[in-house]
C-alpha cells in the first residue's frame, strides 16, 4: 500500500519520505528546529527554516512606562536594513529620544449572514443592536482572556456584515476571536433563522491591505515621533534637514498618491516583518503592519520633527509563535511582558528605519551601501 506523507508520525519520517519522492536531501531544514516536536504547531512537520537574525540599535523610546532602552532582534534576509535601522536609532538617540504612543483598538473578526430582502436585513440589524450585550456575554463565557468590545454593521443586499471587535488581552487572539465568532454565529442564526455564509466574510478585515483597517484600525495603533536636532541630521544621516525634507514629501506623499499606495511611508512592511519574525507573530499580518504614514516638518529652530502613525499592528506577546524557543529570547531581549511594550518598541524601530532610508535616498547612497553590504 502506497504511503502518504499524512500517516507518518515524526519529522524524521517525513523528512525521509520527502526526500526519497524528491531527491533532494534537506540536512539543514531538519538539523534548524530547537524546539520538540510536541510544542510546534504545523502539520507534516519536517524540520525548520534558517533566516538571519541580526541587532540593531539601541533604540532610546520614552512610552507608558518612561524611557528605555532596547536592542532590536531583526530577522531578515535583506542586507543593509540591521544597519540602516542601527543608524536611524542612532539619530533618535542623539536627539534624547523618541516618543512612543499606543492605543488598543481590539482584534477583529466579520461574519457575512445572507438576507432574502431589504425588510429582513432591517430586521436582523435591529435584533443584532438590541441583543449586543447579550451577544457580548456569549462572547465573553467562551474564554476568561476575551472581552467585548464593539461592532460595526453594513448591508450590501442581499448580505449583512458585522464587524466584531474584541479585547484578547496580551495574545494576538485570532484563534480566539473565531471561536468566539463561531458560538455567536450559531446563537444569532437560531435565533433569527438568518443563515451564516462565514465567520470570516473579509469585512474582519484579515491579512489583506484595506482602507478599513486605515481608518477604523485593527489590533493596536501607535505612534512615535522625535525631534531631530539639525546637527544630528547633518553629521549622522549626512543630509540637511530641508533635504531630509523634500525627499519625504515627493516619495510618501506624491510618489504614494500616484502608485495609488495605501502606504505612505517608506519601508514601514521592512521593519515590521523582520520584528515579526524574531518575535513570533503572525507574519502575514504584516500587510496591515505596512499601512501607515511618515510625517517630517521643518522646525522654526531648523530642526527636523519626522513621525510615523502605524493603524493596524497586529500582535502577541503570549501565544502563537511567540512560545517558540528563539522567539521568546527576542521577546526577553527586548524585555516586554505585554503587547502594549511590543507595540512601542516597533513604533520606535519603524521610526528608526523611516528616518535612515529616507536619508539614504536623500543623499544617493542607497545603491552604494546594498551594494557594498548585500551583494
Amino acid at each position: 500500500m502506497k504511503i502518504k506523507l499524512s500517516q507518518l508520525k515524526s519529522a524524521s519520517e517525513r523528512k525521509k519520505f520527502i526526500e526519497e519522492q524528491t531527491q533532494i536531501k534537506l540536512n539543514s531544514i531538519s538539523s534548524v528546529l530547537i524546539d520538540t516536536e510536541n510544542t510546534v504547531k504545523i502539520e507534516n512537520l519536517v524540520g525548520a527554516t534558517s533566516i538571519p537574525l541580526g541587532i540593531a540599535g539601541p533604540l532610546l523610546i520614552n512610552g507608558e512606562n518612561g524611557k528605555r532602552e532596547v536592542y532590536l532582534p531583526l530577522t531578515t534576509t535583506e542586507g543593509v536594513l540591521v544597519a540602516s535601522v542601527s543608524r536611524g536609532c542612532k539619530a533618535i538617540a542623539e536627539s534624547e529620544g523618541a516618543e512612543v504612543s499606543t492605543h488598543h483598538v481590539g482584534t477583529t473578526r466579520g461574519p457575512v449572514f445572507h438576507v432574502k430582502s431589504i425588510r429582513e436585513s432591517k430586521k436582523f440589524y435591529k435584533w443584532i443592536k438590541e441583543h449586543e450585550k447579550e451577544i457580548g456575554s456569549i462572547a465573553e463565557s467562551t474564554s476568561k482572556h476575551i472581552k467585548y468590545k464593539k461592532m460595526m454593521l453594513r448591508t450590501v443586499l442581499p448580505y449583512v456584515f458585522i464587524r466584531f471587535y474584541f479585547d484578547t488581552d496580551d495574545a494576538m487572539g485570532m484563534n480566539m476571536v473565531t471561536i468566539a465568532s463561531n458560538i455567536l454565529v450559531e446563537f444569532i442564526e437560531k435565533e433569527t433563522g438568518v443563515k451564516c455564509l462565514s465567520v470570516a466574510g473579509n469585512f474582519d478585515i484579515d491579512k489583506k491591505p484595506a482602507w478599513l483597517n486605515f481608518i477604523e484600525n485593527r489590533g493596536f495603533k501607535a505612534w512615535a515621533e522625535v525631534i531631530l536636532k539639525k546637527s544630528v541630521v547633518e553629521k549622522v544621516l549626512k543630509v540637511t534637514p530641508e533635504n531630509f525634507y523634500e525627499t519625504w514629501l515627493a516619495k510618501c506623499i506624491y510618489g504614494s498618491i500616484m502608485s495609488g499606495s495605501l502606504g505612505f511611508n517608506a519601508q514601514f512592511a521592512n521593519v515590521i516583518a523582520a520584528l515579526y519574525a524574531s518575535t513570533g507573530q503572525d507574519l502575514a499580518h504584516v500587510v496591515e503592519g505596512s499601512l501607515g504614514i511618515t510625517t517630517a516638518k521643518i522646525l522654526e529652530s531648523g530642526d527636523l520633527y519626522v513621525s510615523v502613525y502605524l493603524p493596524s499592528l497586529m500582535v502577541g506577546t503570549v501565544g502563537g509563535g511567540t512560545k517558540y524557543a528563539t522567539q521568546r529570547e527576542a521577546l526577553q531581549l527586548l524585555n516586554v511582558t505585554h503587547s502594549q511594550e511590543l507595540v512601542e518598541v516597533i513604533a520606535g524601530a519603524v521610526l528608526a528605519g523611516e528616518i535612515s532610508l529616507i536619508a539614504s535616498q536623500c543623499e544617493g547612497t542607497l545603491a552604494c551601501a546594498h551594494e557594498k553590504l548585500a551583494r
